[in-house]
């Protein structure tokens, strides 16, 4: 039963006598939302129309002109019908992920783009059209994407990367883990711990490449898993094995951090200790200065 709901029943026991008043304020108290009571009314509804560019620009990142084209493109519906039934246009909820995915947006801070819509609404739309867009595309950075990752367009990015100052002539991109920090879960705390961040966590793994995009992307896994148990299960070694090939046949690969193993397909820095010489910190140097 919706929280409304509860509170017309509740309303209707004190009109029947069927409770008493101090047992319908403990009740109603009980019942009331707990979400900020922000004056929606106060703000207008959203309209691109009655934007402009520079607004769509700073707001959104995209011209104002392209968002028709972005939501083809995304093949974005007319409209969302969110969990709770509530309908929210197609265009207006692409705003509303895009305002959303600017740096430090929170939720309260779109009021004055989509005021009339309460934060949950703007919650479940923002996560609704970030679901819808993933599952029909996912497979362009969870897959090998021939589109970008063809010999010839690889061969590109690793003379770019090369141009660049970085010693190795057959890298084209970038691999790394990533940490991102979550609240403490009730449950699996050690699963979740990542001990070198000291926070709990789920992690990613990525590659990059030249032109900024990610061509490659693993996870969410658990805080605690170690790059090379990420790079283990995503399986991305033996697609460098069967496709990191430059158009005249010779092996390409991408550059890591110590953390990785070395590869024909993955190379990484030169570890400190023992023999390791000034010709090794200028190699690990400039393969740095090269990285993204």
């Amino acid at each position: 039963m919706s929280l409304k709901k509860a509170r017309e029943h509740l309303l209707y026991a004190l009109d029947e006598r069927l409770i008493t008043d101090e047992e319908f304020l403990l009740l109603y108290d009980v019942n009331r939302s707990t979400n900020l009571d922000f004056p929606y009314e106060q703000y207008p509804l959203f309209d691109l129309d009655d934007m402009q560019n520079d607004e769509c620009l700073a707001e959104f990142r995209v011209h104002k002109n392209d968002l028709p084209i972005l939501a083809e493109v995304l093949g974005i519906p007319d409209q969302f019908v969110l969990e709770q039934r509530s309908v929210v246009g197609g265009m207006e909820a692409l705003c509303m992920l895009l305002k959303r995915l600017t740096y430090l947006c929170r939720y309260s801070d779109m009021l004055h783009r989509f005021g009339q819509r309460p934060v949950s609404v703007m919650c479940l739309a923002t996560n609704c059209v970030l679901d819808f867009i993933y599952e029909a595309y996912c497979r362009r950075i969870t897959d090998w994407n021939l589109a970008a990752l063809n010999p010839p367009a690889l061969q590109t990015y690793a003379d770019c990367i090369h141009q660049h100052g970085a010693p190795l002539n057959n890298c084209f991109g970038f691999i790394d883990g990533t940490v991102r920090p979550i609240a403490r879960p009730g449950t699996n705390q050690r699963i979740l711990y990542n001990g070198h961040k000291r926070v709990h966590s789920l992690k990613f793994q990525a590659v990059a490449i030249p032109n900024g995009l990610i061509a490659h992307l693993y996870g969410p896994v658990e805080g605690r898993k170690h790059d090379a148990g990420m790079l283990r299960e995503s399986g991305l070694l033996p697609m460098l094995q069967h496709n990191a090939i430059s158009p005249t046949g010779q092996p390409l690969c991408v550059y890591g951090d110590p953390a990785y193993p070395l590869r024909v397909h993955l190379q990484a820095p030169f570890r400190q200790g023992v023999g390791f010489t000034p010709q090794m910190a200028a190699y690990n140097k400039s393969m740095s200065e090269g990285s993204p």
